[in-house]
């Protein structure tokens, strides 16, 4: 295969080539597919970036004159593709609630690959404010730049390898230890229902190899912010509305956390979103300026530094403009022909303002959380309820009285809207993480931008027919015609009933209140410790994740960022030595994520293939017992082994090549 070869800060380096292009259209195919069977089954997805750099690097560098910016190119298209999926926890709803009985090819492609491109084009800006003028760890974003560099062929043999060593050591220990979870021979998660008086509490934690990693990449400022959310959220507020629930308190307290609970969380996060925009207007403006400069003086001739080369501000403006256009034409037909068409007028201009405005605000709030802490674990379902219901709201105020034969279609409506403005803010949440790697490795900002939208096309293009797959061969539970193994679809099942809550007067507007007014909260005492300390901080946007999430999904982000920091004391204590010792864990840290992630991948193939929930389980139910005590000894035993063994190995290369270097 060959490439086009491109011009580079440093020299026709390859870049934006047809074989990345290829590449990553082809990874796009199979992890776009996976995410979104995995989603519609479980609730859950998975990011691609991190194991398709680790694809992408093991096939490029078979090649002559291979990149890490190529490579970056491959990871960017496969990622922006894979996130895309995340447009089934909105659209099967119109399955769900009798509007649609299948997915319309054209018109889900159109919805995906309109409302992706538009996420595109709002992360240009969001790029010089979040990305290159922000300290936001972008976990994710870094382990991919950490993959690309220990792939690139202009490192030394000894960096490879000693970079190969610790990324192998937590990727082999991770898969192995999913690898034994789906063999059901160990426990992936531990959790129990704590009795509180006449309430109760849930107490646990996955024991995930790669949230661990995560931690030690968010560090300790975001970790503790998610321990305050998980302590209001299961110290506080879930034995205080669990209190008198009927027995059996292990059912009823999980379903309390899941219809009140998480709500409240959901409160929690509007709020603090709103105040991280209103904190990051500034620098978005500043950027939307230093974009426009830019533009300026390239075209007068000026030579510019390569990480100032965007797609130009003045495109970026006319594709959102323009894209306005066919979002309303797809409005306009899904009124067509309905009880909506009288109204259409109005609805569809109050659609395009929110598609527009909101659009920006959920790409700017998506783009930040996911710089907290990473794409794959920011809760992208969290702001999909807030965009339905804020759209439901909305779109209810503008149609005005209704009767039931309107509602369904109004439901509908909503929607669709939502579906537009979630897959804008899927991609920038997504986006952001690609940025910051590019910028590490040092890639040509615009090319990577069409190669985010090169990703979009791709995305779109495989969605609907997957989705028309799932549809007609499994159905979705609740819906007519559904089998037993239904996909559950657990994110568009609730969104769907939450706008029709809303149409119907039975959402419970006083739990998001209360967490709006302990979002509130929170960033009052953020400032407080922010000009009192000027040093320590609670992220009121970590805490709202910490409140959402189910713990399982947040204690061990903050034993992870605790584990990191002690790591980095540790190395510190090392002296010159210190730089080197910390890569090395950043680079195990990557590795933990980059295992589990591929086994991710694997794992939902085998699931598509075969139908089956748990298709490798050699043990049942009875050696459940036995599997949480292995899982938890085989958790900290390889935690602590491979924490201890990257110290030590990083150690030593770097007392050897000092050596070398003296002699």
């Amino acid at each position: 295969m060959a490439g086009n070869t491109t011009t580079h800060a440093s020299g026709g380096i390859r870049e934006l080539t047809v074989r990345a292009v290829v590449l990553g259209g082809i990874i796009t195919l199979i992890f776009t597919a996976a995410n979104v069977y995995l989603g519609l089954k479980v609730g859950l997805t998975f990011a691609t970036s991190i194991p398709a750099a680790v694809i992408s690097m093991a096939i490029l560098r078979r090649f002559q004159n291979h990149t890490v910016v190529e490579n970056n190119i491959v990871q960017t298209i496969a990622s922006a593709a894979g996130t895309l999926s995340a447009i089934i926890f909105v659209l099967p709803g119109l399955v769900m609630i009798g509007w649609w009985t299948g997915f319309p090819y054209w018109t889900t492609a159109a919805v995906c690959a309109i409302g992706g491109t538009l996420g595109v084009m709002y992360s240009i800006p969001l790029r010089r404010a979040l990305v290159t003028g922000s300290d936001l760890p972008y976990p994710e974003g870094v382990a991919g730049a950490e993959v690309l560099k220990v792939g690139d062929s202009s490192q030394s043999a000894a960096s490879q390898r000693s970079g190969l060593r610790a990324i192998f050591t937590g990727a082999i220990g991770a898969g192995g230890f999913s690898l034994l979870g789906a063999l059901k021979v160990v426990a992936t998660k531990v959790s129990t229902v704590l009795h509180i008086g006449s309430g109760g509490t849930i107490l646990g934690t996955s024991l995930s190899l790669a949230l661990l990693g995560v931690g030690h990449l968010v560090g300790i400022t975001v970790g503790i912010a998610m321990l305050v959310g998980v302590a209001i959220s299961y110290g506080v507020l879930l034995p205080m509305l669990s209190r008198g629930a009927p027995a059996p308190l292990a059912a009823s307290v999980p379903d309390i956390f899941a219809t009140d609970v998480r709500f409240i969380g959901a409160g929690t996060i509007a709020v603090a979103a709103v105040w991280t925009l209103l904190k990051i207007i500034a620098p978005i403006t500043s950027g939307i300026r230093e974009a426009i400069r830019s533009t300026r003086r390239r075209h007068s001739g000026e030579k510019v530094d390569i990480t100032e080369h965007d797609i130009p501000i003045n495109i970026v403006a006319i594709v959102v403009v323009a894209s306005m256009v066919p979002i309303g034409m797809l409005l306009w037909g899904f009124t067509r022909g309905t009880v909506l068409d009288g109204s259409a007028g109005s609805l569809i201009a109050v659609s395009l303002v929110f598609v527009l405005l909101v659009g920006l605000i959920v790409a700017s709030v998506c783009g930040y959380m996911a710089g907290l802490i990473g794409a794959s674990n920011s809760p992208i379902s969290g702001v999909g309820i807030l965009v339905a219901i804020a759209a439901a709201v909305l779109l209810s105020a503008t149609y005005g009285q209704h009767d039931g034969t309107h509602g369904t279609a109004l439901v509908a409506y909503t929607l669709f809207t939502a579906a537009v403005v979630f897959s804008v803010g899927t991609i920038a949440n997504d986006n952001l993480q690609d940025l910051k790697t590019g910028q590490l490795v040092g890639a040509t900002p615009w090319k990577q931008q069409v190669a985010l939208i090169i990703g979009v096309v791709f995305g779109s293009l495989v969605i609907p027919p997957v989705l028309e797959l799932m549809q007609s061969a499994f159905g979705f539970l609740g819906t007519p015609g559904a089998g037993d193994n239904a996909l559950a679809a657990p994110q568009a099942a609730l969104i769907s009933s939450l706008v029709q809550g809303v149409f119907g007067d039975s959402l419970n507007w006083g739990l998001i209140g209360m967490g709006a007014l302990i979002g509130v909260g929170v960033i009052i005492v953020d400032e407080i410790l922010g000009r009192t300390t000027h040093k320590l901080h609670l992220p009121p946007l970590a805490v709202g994740m910490g409140m959402y999430l189910p713990i399982t999904l947040t204690v061990m982000i903050p034993v992870g960022a605790i584990i990191g920091r002690f790591f980095d004391r540790w190395a510190e204590r090392r002296g010159a030595h210190a730089a080197h010792i910390k890569r090395s864990g950043i680079l195990l840290a990557t590795g933990l994520i980059v295992g589990e992630s591929l086994f991710g991948v694997v794992f939902a193939a085998i699931v598509g293939a075969t139908g089956k929930d748990e298709p490798l389980a050699i043990v049942g139910d009875g050696f459940a017992t036995w599997a949480t005590v292995l899982g938890i000894i085989v958790f900290v035993a390889f935690s602590a082994y491979s924490y201890w063994s990257t110290a030590h190995h990083a150690a030593r290369d770097a007392a050897d090549t000092d050596a070398v270097t003296t002699s």
